[in-house]
């Protein structure tokens, strides 16, 4: 039987630690990866997870030009999964710009600024929303049915989106979310986009509140990110 876990946090530090803890903690699947990325390596997974983060922006009254606020802490003689740098070209480079580096078969940007009617999906939704905000239309795609036929499809799948309240809320979907090595930099992205979008459209930041099927820690990260969470192994 499917285990649906809930995650309630704060800040996007607070949901990285609490998801890190619970998945240590709680009785959750390890398995060898049979397809995609790290074959033959193993994954600790989450069956079915939501995260709630209230303020995924930081603490209420935080420098909005900090980007400090939205990266994780780690104790010391623990390497810390990202930084300003990487987060603000992660914003960038990756999901707000559709400029794809030689290789690349897609990045999220390439598929949320693919041009529609002339505009990019994030300029078509801030323009419907500034018409009016009572609405459960609004979706950014990622996925595409081709992404079947890749080695590697997108993990993140979609971005749904909500005004309510005069607040503009996210709500991600990833098929797969590595917790270590990406959960923080995603979301931290995925926030700044949100504050651009609610700027834009002309509302207040709202929450962020992500699902996934298959939110997980490699085995070749067990041990750091068990460091962060402060669970040995064998319990303690």
């Amino acid at each position: 039987m499917m285990r649906l876990t809930t995650i309630e946090a704060t800040t996007i530090d607070d949901a990285w630690f609490k998801c890190l803890f619970e998945l240590f903690e709680g009785d959750y699947e390890t398995y060898v990866v049979e397809q995609g990325s790290y074959e033959g390596d193993t994954r600790r997974e989450f069956d079915w997870i939501t995260i709630r983060i209230k303020t995924p922006g930081g603490p209420p009254g935080a420098d909005k030009s900090n980007l400090r606020r939205l990266i994780p802490t780690v104790p010391y003689g623990v390497p810390p999964p990202c930084d300003e740098d990487a987060v603000l070209r992660y914003f960038t480079d990756y999901l707000f710009s559709d400029r794809k580096r030689p290789g690349e078969q897609y990045t999220y940007g390439s598929r949320l600024c693919k041009k529609i009617g002339g505009k990019s999906q994030i300029d078509v939704v801030i323009e419907r929303y500034r018409k009016g905000v009572g609405t459960n239309q609004l979706v950014l795609q990622v996925a595409e049915p081709e992404d079947l036929l890749l080695d590697d499809p997108p993990c993140l799948r979609h971005i749904d989106t909500r005004v309510r309240d005069g607040k503009l809320h996210f709500m991600p979907y990833f098929r797969s979310w590595d917790l270590w090595g990406g959960f923080p930099l995603n979301l931290a992205g995925i926030q700044l986009l949100k504050e651009y979008m609610a700027a834009e459209i002309g509302v207040e930041d709202g929450e962020i509140i992500a699902t996934s099927k298959g939110l997980h820690i490699y085995g070749h990260a067990e041990d750091v990110a068990r460091m962060r969470a402060g669970r040995k192994r064998g319990g303690g």
